[in-house]
């Protein structure tokens, strides 16, 4: 199967339509939306995000619950928001379409406030802004994976793992993205000859233990189409496990359903990473997505970035990763944010990071507790705070949790 791509389905792109509005899939409309049924029944909450966000697009809740649906009505342009929009996110619509498209799905859509004025994480995340056109440090390709990749979209900083960028398409393009490079691109969502090579490149490569299927978001494409590229990923002998990286769980829950987590089960061992940034993004309907996912024996973990106004609060980032562990995801990275371009405005600095870091030991179990990276080009560096404040003889001199000054006896001694 290594090298076959008759059974590998992609998405159906019309060459009209660009990657923010695909069809995503032809495996049957009606089979397909049948089993996003299980999400339907959110709709009889009416402070839910299905009730609220079907309301907001005037269709039914069982429309609302169908994925790909969202995928054709995402918000590109400021007419088609539903929600009042700042002025300084009227001139991110009119001025960015050149530097990095706007996509939002009708459901990430309804989690936002509705009133400009009040401060809200998701506006930030995903609306374009005009301070996006202000960023001297920004650069187009911070972690340099164009010349980290030995061939197209498959991205190899250490010898033994991949990054295989299968996907373009996202439910949401994140202004903070660190690809945005991509977007300027056609064709490489599911891309059969891309797919075809990185194949043959892993495959050429018993070094390579460990797979990540990226993108953009992988699950934006039919259940066939994953299955097909699984088979063929576990089908080389020395790829011992396989990881996702997906953020369908935060802006389009209904995706993941338990038909798909059935097809991921069949190829473990299997993993997904997500990408929640802060509390307003877990709902009942994101649980019930990780659910899915937990459900079938898939560990979900989760990686957020520090941004400025979203998540850059000792307060904010408890009440996140006390709300992840409560729906069943591990905090695995806090990602201090990349120099990409257009992201100056969601930047903070690394001191705050460490300051953050400090505040949760102690106040969540480690179990909580993410790792604070900075990504560079050469791999992740692991930021802590120092609680070593000097070695006295075979002693040694801490600061503890709680900011009181320890004196370990005799660590140092053979």
């Amino acid at each position: 199967m290594i090298g076959d791509t008759s059974m590998l389905q992609t998405p159906d792109l019309p060459p009209s339509l660009n990657h923010t509005q695909a069809t995503c899939g032809d495996d049957g409309e009606s089979r397909a939306h049948a089993t996003e049924q299980e999400f339907l029944g959110f709709a009889t909450d009416e402070t839910s995000a299905t009730a609220r966000g079907a309301a907001m697009f005037g269709v039914s809740p069982d429309q609302f619950c169908n994925w790909r649906w969202h995928m054709r009505r995402q918000v590109t342009t400021a007419s088609e928001s539903p929600v009042a929009l700042a002025p300084e996110e009227q001139d991110g619509f009119a001025s960015l379409g050149s530097m990095f498209n706007a996509g939002i799905t009708p459901y990430y859509t309804a989690l936002m406030q509705t009133d400009p004025s009040v401060p809200c994480p998701i506006r930030l995340q995903a609306l374009p802004r005009s301070e996006e056109l202000t960023d001297p440090l920004g650069r187009k390709d911070p972690l340099d994976e164009v010349p980290h990749s030995p061939v197209r979209e498959v991205v190899q900083v250490y010898p033994d793992r991949v990054a295989f960028c299968v996907a373009q398409l996202c439910p949401v393009y994140c202004r903070y993205c660190f690809r945005k490079r991509r977007d300027d691109e056609d064709g490489l969502h599911f891309n059969r000859r891309i797919v075809d090579e990185g194949i043959r490149y892993i495959a050429s490569n018993p070094a390579i233990r460990d797979v990540l299927i990226t993108g953009g978001d992988p699950f934006i494409a039919s259940d066939d189409a994953i299955d097909q590229l699984l088979q063929r990923i576990r089908a080389i002998p020395h790829v011992e496990i396989i990881r996702f990286g997906t953020r369908t769980p935060v802006t389009l829950p209904y995706r993941v359903t338990t038909k798909l987590a059935s097809i991921l089960k069949k190829y473990h061992p299997v993993f997904v990473n997500t990408h929640f940034n802060c509390a307003e993004e877990i709902t009942p309907e994101a649980a019930k997505a990780v659910a899915n996912l937990v459900d079938h024996g898939i560990p979900v973990g989760n990686q957020s970035v520090l941004l400025k106004g979203v998540n850059d609060t000792p307060e904010a980032m408890l009440l996140l990763l006390r709300n992840l562990l409560k729906i069943r995801v591990r905090p695995y990275y806090l990602f201090h944010p990349h120099l990409v371009e257009g992201t100056a405005h969601l930047r903070v600095p690394v001191s705050k990071g460490l300051k953050i870091m400090k505040s949760l030991r102690g106040n969540i179990t480690g179990l909580g507790i993410p790792t604070y990276i900075v990504d560079t080009p050469s791999g992740k560096v692991p930021m802590m705070p120092n609680h070593v404040l000097m070695e006295d003889g075979d002693d040694l001199i801490l600061e503890d949790v709680r900011g009181q000054i320890w004196r370990e006896i005799g660590i140092n001694q053979p």
